[in-house]
């Protein structure tokens, strides 16, 4: 795989722990998903989601198949070890070494786990609607040895062309500890701009992660690196990825 098509987390994550966010960059996808969209829920020929999907696999010697989630927009967080508990849902945590934690996303928020020990990974999928409701602190509840865990927050819309009613920043508030420094009059009445980086670093600090990478990227203007729903509507999907070396 070309350096252009994927991310490494810059990060102080175990040598045993591997996490990678894709780019639009490569890929066979054509029209409005050009590139190397990895979602098989949008228009895009599955043929050529699957062809994606396999180069993936090989270029970044993957130790399994990505487990692949039916994203909602919600706090559920799966436990890869447990087939019985489905694939619909915003998060995935694994204990075991070689499973591979995914999420999916084109403007809302990656974010990635880890504890220090090594021992537990994590991937979630943060909207405004995720982080409202609780997702990050949900997350970092789940994860062995909650008060040592590391995050890098992955590509998401950048705090100038986040613009939301104040609906959501009412929404988003709570849990806040009333401080909205994540949050910006527009230029339109009514609406603001939402730091989703500065919200999701916030949050993280109050469920005890107190080392947070990431969050220097702007889907939305990056428009040859990225995907980005509100810049073009139908779009494709970049992949949020970790997993434990089962070598290590």
């Amino acid at each position: 795989m070309e350096p252009e098509q994927v991310i490494a987390a810059d990060w102080p994550a175990p040598p045993k722990v591997h996490a990678w966010v894709t780019t639009r960059a490569g890929g066979i996808s054509r029209g409005p998903y050009a590139g190397f969209n990895l979602a098989d829920h949008v228009a895009d020929d599955r043929v050529a989601v699957a062809s994606n999907r396999r180069r993936l696999v090989e270029a970044l010697a993957l130790p399994s198949n990505p487990a692949w989630l039916e994203q909602v927009h919600g706090t559920d967080i799966i436990l890869l070890e447990d087939p019985s508990q489905g694939r619909q849902a915003d998060g995935s945590l694994t204990l075991e070494a070689g499973r591979v934690c995914a999420v999916m996303t084109a403007d809302c928020l990656p974010v990635l786990l880890c504890n220090r020990a090594g021992t537990a990974v994590a991937a979630l999928h943060a909207g405004w609607r995720g982080l409202a409701a609780g997702i990050l602190e949900r997350g970092v509840a789940r994860m062995p040895g909650n008060s040592d865990v590391l995050a890098w927050l992955g590509p998401a819309i950048g705090p100038d062309r986040f613009e939301v009613g104040e609906e959501v920043v009412e929404q988003l508030e709570p849990g806040s500890c009333g401080d909205r420094s994540w949050c910006t009059a527009s230029t339109v009445p009514g609406k603001w701009f939402v730091d989703i980086y500065r919200l999701a670093r916030q949050r993280l600090l109050a469920a005890g992660v107190v080392d947070v990478s990431g969050g220097d990227f702007c889907t939305f203007t990056e428009d040859r690196r990225f995907y980005s729903y509100r810049r073009q509507g139908a779009c494709g999907r970049m992949a949020s990825l970790i997993w434990m070396d089962p070598a290590v």
